[in-house]
């Protein structure tokens, strides 16, 4: 199905955030696939098999575990777990990937082209494309490959390449330039499935609608199990895929939104991603959104202890959210971080991934009696760095 216009704004905002900043030669692929996404969601039989796979293969709907010991030692009277970590993978990726590869199948694609900085995506997709039997190619930044090794070899299990990136800091922002690279090579075979919530129009429209699974569900599960909404929703933001799709079913509620975002080492440049506040409006990855950049508008390094953090920017609409005051954003540096999974390790018995457990630092700051948090994925992944950094 071919579009000659885009169906959404793909703005967001008082800033109009968001917009399609693409090649000549991804515009008509750009239009088909908001056209092909737009009639899928009016499909009964793609409604049908993606719900039947969300349930018989990635397990949802996931739990909502109340942290009695956590909120004990934060001094909350309550605190909810949204469990990610339980999803087939181990994190809130793969809802995304798969409806996304469901799209890629049913839009005629066999080969898929993906993203990673954490893994978490690229295994997603990777297990998606094998459950679907689709070729895939996960393009990873050098670094990110090194300390996300388990990921790696996950990844090429399922049958994936792993495209090394050595451009750059060869992190998430080099993998997302060498992935739209290789698309806009191959457009009319393969499927560019984004991870994050940002990039041209539609796909951060795409990955908050498929990730909203999320907040539909914990919104149902605390209201049953606790019978009134808590205080403050609260969850990591890397590019925006958790975040939003653990905040967007609670935009129309009277709650407080947090959105907690990398404070790094350091509050100079180079030293953390906190978008908010330090970044100013720009275009990267083909979207316009806040943006980290030097005097002379070049993107700026970032540094974080989790991989899926780093990224400079931050999606459109999560953005709009904080620049419109309905997202609180707070930063959580490294070390809160580290200290955020120890105590729920120590007390739940959960290891979180290093990207939850910056939602986890900055519980204690809320001041609210009752929190839903957003646990993004399990920390297996990340249990060399949490050795090395916490001699455990």
């Amino acid at each position: 199905m071919t579009a000659t216009a885009f169906l959404h704004s793909g703005r967001y905002g008082a800033h109009g955030l968001g917009g399609c900043y693409a090649p000549e030669t991804l515009m008509q692929p750009l239009l088909d696939l908001e056209a092909a996404f737009v009639a899928a969601l009016e499909d009964p039989d793609f409604q049908r098999e993606l719900q039947a796979e969300l349930r018989t293969f990635v397990g949802r709907p996931t739990p909502l575990t109340p942290a009695p010991r956590l909120a004990r030692e934060l001094g909350i009277a309550e605190v909810w777990l949204k469990r990610e970590d339980l999803a087939h993978t181990g994190a809130h990726k793969i809802n995304n990937a798969l409806a996304q590869a469901l799209l890629a199948r049913r839009m005629g694609r066999e080969e898929v082209i993906a993203e990673t900085g954490a893994g978490q995506h690229g295994v997603a997709c990777a297990a998606a494309c094998a459950r679907l039997g689709l070729r895939c190619t996960v393009y990873m930044g050098e670094v990110d490959m090194a300390r996300q090794a388990p990921n790696v070899a996950r990844m090429r299990l399922f049958g994936a390449e792993v495209a090394p990136v050595s451009a750059g800091s060869r992190t998430l922002k080099e993998a997302v330039n060498e992935a739209l690279r290789a698309w806009a090579g191959n457009c009319h075979r393969a499927h560019y499935i984004l991870g994050s919530a940002l990039g041209p129009h539609p796909f951060p429209l795409l990955v908050r609608t498929f990730q909203s699974v999320i907040g539909r569900e914990a919104r149902a599960q605390v209201l049953e199990a606790a019978g009134r909404l808590p205080e403050a929703v609260v969850a990591c933001a890397g590019g925006g895929s958790n975040g939003l799709g653990l905040m967007v079913p609670f935009l129309d509620d009277a709650v407080r939104l947090v959105a907690a975002e990398a404070g790094g080492h350091g509050t100079d440049p180079g030293q953390h991603a906190a978008r908010v506040g330090p970044g100013r409006i720009g275009v990267l990855h083909g979207c316009r959104s806040l943006l980290l950049q030097d005097e002379a508008g070049w993107t700026s390094d970032t540094a974080s202890i989790s991989a899926g953090l780093d990224y400079p920017s931050l999606g459109p609409e999560l953005a709009a959210l904080c620049l419109d005051g309905r997202v609180e954003a707070l930063r959580a540096t490294d070390a809160e971080a580290l200290e955020g999974a120890r105590r729920l390790c120590r007390t739940e018995g959960i290891l979180p991934a290093l990207e939850s457990s910056h939602g986890l630092a900055v519980l204690g700051r809320l001041g609210a009696r009752s929190v839903l948090l957003g646990l993004s994925g399990r920390g297996d992944k990340d249990l060399s760095t949490y050795q090395a950094a916490l001699g455990a």
